[in-house]
């Protein structure tokens, strides 16, 4: 059954066949909890806190080179180390994280719209998995990809493999993100982009990357896709 707001725009032409979703930070409200959670990995393993701003920034690379580029000070022989003290705070601070609000009517009105709805993450394919189990998302998501099965962010091979895998263009492909790593992939994929700027970075930083829109909440968001996806 469609919401109202997909009925009224049902007749709209459809401009994109393929939207892809990054994950913490646009659909997942995780970005406070990450960036402290790198904060503390780094200490655990004796480098120096990043500030707020420099854990947050690699929000939506894949973990290791995202670690890696927080904790500069932190020699190579401790990544492992560096890698499983995230992976032990986050585990415990994974069950209090939850969807923006609005999200769950925003991705039942695109699949009335019949578009194809996926992932594109620099999460874990175990740590998505887990993420769909916990918040009952799974059937709402047509295809997915992770960091640690193709090329993280922003290399767009991610994309590259969704386009195949639905045979959608580039043209027809827009990649929704809260980072400058979500919207850099979108260029080198030759895919338009969106940017959300209640996530880790600083909408400032999106101007230079021409996102189609900066949506400030979901609602927004929400409200942009049925008027021009």
């Amino acid at each position: 059954m469609l919401t109202m707001s997909a009925h009224l725009n049902e007749f709209r032409p459809r401009q994109f066949d393929l939207i892809a979703f990054d994950w913490d930070g646009t659909l997942f409200d995780s970005t406070a909890i990450i960036t402290r959670c790198i904060q503390r990995a780094v200490v655990d393993v004796g480098g120096q806190e990043p500030t707020r701003e420099a854990a947050s920034y690699v929000i939506g690379m894949a973990l290791m080179p995202a670690l890696a580029h927080a904790a500069p000070d932190v020699p190579k022989d401790k990544y492992p180390a560096l890698g499983e003290r995230y992976r032990h705070h986050y585990l415990q601070h994974q069950n209090d994280i939850s969807l923006f609000d609005g999200v769950l009517e925003l991705l039942d009105d695109l699949k009335a719209r019949q578009h194809w709805v996926t992932v594109a993450t620099g999460k874990s394919r175990q740590g998505l998995n887990e993420a769909f189990q916990a918040v009952e998302l799974r059937h709402r998501f047509d295809g997915s990809r992770t960091a640690d099965e193709t090329a993280g962010k922003p290399h767009p091979l991610m994309l590259h493999e969704l386009m195949r895998e639905f045979g959608v263009d580039p043209e027809r492909t827009l990649m929704i993100g809260d980072t400058t790593h979500d919207l850099q992939m979108a260029v080198n994929a030759g895919c338009a982009s969106v940017a959300v700027s209640y996530g880790a970075h600083e909408p400032k930083a999106f101007d230079a990357l021409k996102p189609r829109h900066v949506a400030h909440s979901v609602r927004d968001l929400h409200d942009w896709l049925l008027q021009n996806a």
